[in-house]
């Protein structure tokens, strides 16, 4: 039984897709291959796959729009984007749909082994000290980890958010480290694998989406420590009961 992880590769380019195929399969990978993002979407419903590869520029679906399509059936699998630009704008949109990484075109072979073997270890469950803490209650809000519901109460209002995996797992960071300093290198090494450029731009998306969800409560605040991280304050730490 082929117990090899399991890549769905997008790349419209045939003679590059077959040559980056045969690349990775000799380093023990399984991968199926597509030559446009319909194809792709359709080889992806069909299978089950660790890892995403997809080109940006492709006929008939790009690897954005296939990307988004994705995200909205599976809010974990990781997604590489393979590009030959290498615009600030292309980078953001690339995070803000969820990318786990991006590789600008033309590149080494060697270093996309690196990153598919970094992303792929960091899907791996690692142990936690604080991991019996799965509930938290701040301000206005209830955040139910296991679930990743975050509750708003107040007022006789009630609203409930659902968010996605990486949402969840920096929210309970900062619950962890509520009113004190969560360090950019300890949330990237813990959510993402790793700290760099292309992990700390995902988190600044993210650190966004969560300002917007906390806005409800105007005693909550993620303010920025220049140099260091980010502190999820409660100004007025009165309950809210």
């Amino acid at each position: 039984m082929n117990t090899n992880p399991k890549i769905l590769l997008v790349e419209d380019d045939q003679n590059f897709g077959d040559v980056l195929k045969s690349y990775l399969e000799m380093h023990d990978y399984d991968v199926t291959l597509a030559t446009d993002g319909v194809s792709g979407l359709e080889k992806y419903r069909k299978g089950k796959f660790e890892l995403c590869i997809f080109d940006v520029m492709m006929p008939k679906k790009d690897g954005f729009t296939l990307a988004r399509e994705i995200r909205e059936k599976d809010q974990d699998i990781p997604i590489i984007f393979l590009t030959a630009k290498t615009l600030k704008d292309d980078l953001l949109q690339g995070f803000k749909i969820g990318a786990d990484d991006y590789i600008t075109k033309p590149f080494n072979s060697e270093e996309l082994l690196l990153r598919i073997q970094v992303i792929l270890k960091r899907s791996l469950p690692r142990e936690d000290p604080e991991s019996e803490i799965q509930e938290f209650d701040f301000g206005h809000f209830h955040f139910n980890f296991p679930l990743r519901i975050l509750t708003f109460r107040h007022d006789g209002q009630e609203e409930k958010n659902k968010l996605s995996p990486k949402e969840a797992a920096l929210l309970r960071l900062f619950c962890l480290r509520l009113n004190g300093v969560l360090t950019r290198t300890e949330a990237l090494t813990k959510i993402w694998g790793e700290d760099n450029y292309f992990t700390a731009r995902s988190m600044d998306v993210f650190v966004t989406k969560l300002r917007k969800y906390l806005s409800l409560d105007e005693r909550i605040e993620i303010v920025n420590i220049h140099g260091n991280g980010f502190q999820l304050l409660v100004i007025d730490t009165e309950s809210a009961d």
